[in-house]
């Protein structure tokens, strides 16, 4: 028989786990280099045990963007545009519009531009 929710959290407590309900969570949004992963209407609660603070997401309707991240030129470094034209052989300008298709990862911003490079 499983315990009910009143038990589990008694025996957290003796445990030194404190639990809190997040109210009214309306949007939680993971973000990566590569996806941003967003989750509308979760329950979210703060678990908090031996000083360390965690976030327990359940329930809610979940988005994946794959590459939704937008890079702008401000955030990419000079020193990266350089590696990659030099790297892949291409322009400063053909590097920089690599790295901006591929949200500023270097290795695949290269990898494209060699792969366009064999193809013409």
């Amino acid at each position: 028989m499983m315990p009910s929710n009143r038990e589990m959290r008694r025996t957290l407590q003796k445990m030194g786990v404190e639990v809190k309900e997040v109210p009214n969570v309306k949007l939680v949004k993971i973000i990566t280099d590569s996806s941003e992963i967003i989750i509308t209407e979760p329950s979210v609660s703060q678990v908090s045990m031996q000083g360390i603070v965690t976030f327990e997401i359940t329930g809610g309707k979940i988005e994946a963007k794959q590459g939704s991240i937008n890079i702008n030129e401000a955030e990419i470094k000079e020193e990266d545009v350089m590696l990659v034209a030099a790297q892949s052989g291409a322009s400063k300008e053909e590097a920089l519009k690599s790295l901006k298709e591929s949200n500023g990862d270097i290795a695949l911003a290269i990898l494209k531009l060699q792969e366009r490079k064999r193809f013409t």
